[in-house]
Parts: C-alpha cells; sequence; structure tokens
C-alpha cells in the first residue's frame, strides 16, 4: 500500500529550550503561536481531497514541536479532532514527534485513549556529552526509559537521530545508531546537522567552533546508519531534511550537507557499494546491467557518478546500463556479455 503522512505543525510551544541546531521557525515555517481542533480539521479536509483512499495507508502526523509538553488541555483537543478521522475510518493512524523526557506513565496513557499509532522520538544522540553541548536538555537514558515505555504500550517507536552533531564524530554516531538499534524502533529518522540561520549552531560556525560535515561525509555516516538498521528489520523513513518552501538552501541553510535529493545519494551510494561488491565476484570484461527505467538515475548516480566509482575500481571494465521494465524497481540484473 501507499502511505501518505498529513502533516500538522504545531509550534514550539511544547519544547522548554533551544537547542544548539534549532530554529523553530524557519523548520515550520509559522510563527510561535497556538494551533486548534479547527486547524487540524481544516488541514485533514484539504489533504484528503487530494489522496486516494483505497490503497492507501494514511495518517494523521503532528510535528514541528515536542507534542506531548504542550498544555494537556490542547492536546487532548488536537488529538480530539484527529480521532474523528480515526474512527470514521477517513485516516489509519496518528502519529506525532516529541523529546524523550516529555514521555511518563501517564502521557503513555492519555495518547493510548485517543488512537495514537506512532510516538518518534528526537533521540539526535545516545551520548550524554553531546547531548549536553547541544543544549539538548535531556539524556540517553530517557531515550531508554521513553522507549520501553513506547514499546511496552504497543505503540509503534520512532527514533530521530542526527550525523553531524557539534562534539560528535563517525565513531560517537555509530555508537547511536548501535544503542537505539538495541531499543527495537519500528522507524527512524535521519537527519545530517546543518547550520540554520539564527541559531547558536550558527553563531559557533562563524566563530569557527563548529564545522559541518562535508556532503560525501553525511553520505557515508548516513548509508552506513542506514544499512545497519536495514539489517535489523528497522524501516528507515527518511533521510535528510525534507526539501520545502520553508527551508531554503540560500535562505535559511547557513552551511552543512544540504541536498534536495539527500536521501536519494544515500540510496544511490549504497547501490554503488552492492553492484562493486557483485562485480567482485565476476571476471568479465564486459556486463550489462539492467534496472527499472525509473531507477535508473538512482543507479547510474548523480552526474554518473556511480558509473565513473564502478570503472575506477574496474578499470578494463565495460558497462551497459538497459532498461528493462521487468525488473522490480529497486533491483538490478547483472549480465556477462
Amino acid at each position: 500500500m501507499k502511505k501518505r503522512t498529513i502533516p500538522v505543525f504545531v509550534p514550539h510551544l511544547g519544547c522548554p529550550n533551544d537547542c544548539s541546531f534549532c530554529n523553530q521557525k524557519k523548520i515550520t515555517g509559522i510563527e510561535k503561536k497556538s494551533v486548534s481542533a479547527g486547524d487540524v480539521h481544516r488541514i485533514v479536509s484539504q489533504h484528503l481531497k487530494t489522496i486516494e483512499r483505497e490503497h492507501t495507508h494514511i495518517e494523521i502526523g503532528f510535528f514541528g514541536g515536542s507534542f506531548t509538553g504542550i498544555d494537556k488541555a490542547l492536546q487532548e483537543e488536537l488529538l480530539g479532532a484527529a480521532q474523528s478521522y480515526l474512527k470514521e475510518k477517513k485516516v489509519d493512524g496518528i502519529r506525532l514527534s516529541t523529546r524523550p523526557d516529555y514521555i511518563d506513565e501517564e502521557t503513555i496513557e492519555r495518547l493510548q485513549s485517543f488512537g495514537v499509532t506512532t510516538v518518534e522520538l528526537g533521540v539526535q544522540s545516545m551520548d550524554d556529552e553531546v547531548l549536553m553541548k547541544n543544549l539538548r536538555g535531556h539524556t540517553a537514558e530517557d531515550t531508554v526509559r521513553a522507549s520501553r515505555l513506547i514499546k511496552n504500550s504497543g505503540i509503534a517507536l520512532g527514533h530521530q537521530v542526527m550525523p553531524g552533531l557539534y562534539g560528535d564524530s563517525p565513531e560517537g554516531f555509530r555508537e547511536t545508531v548501535q544503542k537505539s538499534m538495541a531499543l527495537s524502533p519500528d522507524c527512524v529518522r535521519i537527519y545530517p546537522t546543518l547550520v540554520i540561520r539564527d541559531t547558536r549552531l550558527c553563531e559557533w560556525y562563524r566563530a569557527g567552533k563548529f564545522t559541518p560535515l562535508s556532503l560525501s561525509e553525511a553520505v557515508d555516516q548516513s548509508k552506513e546508519a542506514v544499512l545497519a538498521y536495514r539489517a535489523h528489520g528497522i524501516s528507515v523513513i527518511r533521510v535528510g531534511l525534507l526539501a520545502s518552501d520553508t527551508i531554503s538552501v540560500d535562505a535559511d541553510v547557513v552551511a552543512g550537507p544540504y541536498h534536495p535529493a539527500f536521501g536519494e545519494l544515500v540510496e544511490s551510494a549504497i547501490v554503488c557499494d552492492a553492484i562493486i561488491s557483485e562485480l567482485s565476484e565476476k571476471n568479465e570484461e564486459s556486463v550489462e546491467i539492467k534496472v527499472h527505467p525509473h531507477f535508473v538515475s538512482t543507479l547510474v548516480g548523480e552526474k554518473r557518478g556511480n558509473i565513473k566509482k564502478i570503472q575506477e575500481t574496474y578499470p578494463s571494465l565495460q558497462i551497459k546500463i538497459v532498461q528493462d521494465d521487468a525488473i522490480n524497481f529497486g533491483e538490478w540484473r547483472i549480465l556477462c556479455i
């Protein structure tokens, strides 16, 4: 089935502090003001008009702030509006994002009563020193505790992690991924750290205290994380910040590994490594790679980067790309010719 999430952005109301990397106004594109049940109904109704209900799994997602940190009455108002669509079977689920330290048993009971199906935690890092340096205001143990409460409740658990944070390292992020996997999230989002205008991180960057990951470094760290999560049966539902009208590389992103198709760069790098590995088992001078037409760009890579890398690895190899509708999207066949 196709999956669609109807986003309802809840501003910075529920977050107790400004993390080093966060400018909530830039991320959500809205001012710090309240939302209401009326807003939920308006947004959801508009989206439902554009979605084919049959064969589509539809969720209402509350994003943009720490949902469980906002006023309880407002939580119930917004969740009640969303639940009405769930009861009418117009949507299949409700998801929200929040901080690990804003989850407790009382909160879990509230979310269950309104039919919430997924809770995503802003984990970011599982290193307490990195969390402290980035002004997160919670600990790795908070993530462990919250994850267990969510899993034990039967609500699906999501994790959001960030390579390239201030004070982190490739080894540190690798450990974050391992500790995250140990908590068995059902889904994960990977957001390489960007320097957003009007943030503490932007101040540190301009003062020379912080150097963001290069695009290739971010792709490499994200690629490794994606492969690790997938090997454990954990779905990676997004890699890279969503390109939108509210985040502009020119207007908002001061520095860092921003790319409007970052997720495809990562997927393309994974494919390239897999093909190079597969070719190592062959001893041919010429091969034909069959691929679905819609997957050609991912296999070939940006500016034919994958083909160049394969040919650098096997200089004498002749490669021919053949489009074939019979090949499943995301797969390929290497034939010796």
